[in-house]
């Protein structure tokens, strides 16, 4: 099994529904806040690989819900530039095993990658729980 360092944001549902879902399938789960890390710029980036920056930010970030801030008009400089200087829109969990990093709780990529055998994932999910019910978090 695997130690997982798990960049989050304390507090969220989804993020300890995720810790316990690793936690359940063996894995040693290190949780970090995500909000007060020291990040340098290519650390942070390390962690989104080839992915489009779009799919970098938390979509549930108040700066994204309330329209002051469109994702997919930004280069990867500026949404790092953006992300530091607000980790809220930095989407989450951010993940690292050794050396290899990934960003997001996509649970086939998360089982093909760590392996998530027999355990119950059926109300896992990545995006908020509350905006189906109220509004989004003021603090995602």
């Amino acid at each position: 099994m695997a130690t997982v360092i798990f960049y989050e944001k304390p507090g969220c549902r989804n993020n300890l529904l995720q810790k316990q879902i690793l936690t359940a399938a063996g894995h040693q789960v290190i949780a970090k806040n995500l909000l007060t890390e020291a990040w340098h710029p290519e650390q942070l980036r390390s962690f989104f690989g080839h992915l489009p920056v779009q799919q970098w930010f938390n979509p549930n970030a108040p700066a994204i819900t309330q329209g002051h801030l469109s994702p997919d008009t930004l280069n990867a400089q500026q949404a790092i530039r953006l992300m530091l200087d607000n980790p809220l829109l930095i989407r989450r969990p951010l993940m690292q095993i050794g050396e290899r990093r990934w960003v997001g709780f996509d649970l086939a990529h998360v089982d093909a990658w760590l392996g998530l055998a027999g355990i119950d994932t059926q109300h896992a999910q990545e995006s908020c729980p509350k905006l189906a019910t109220q509004p989004a978090c003021h603090h995602d």
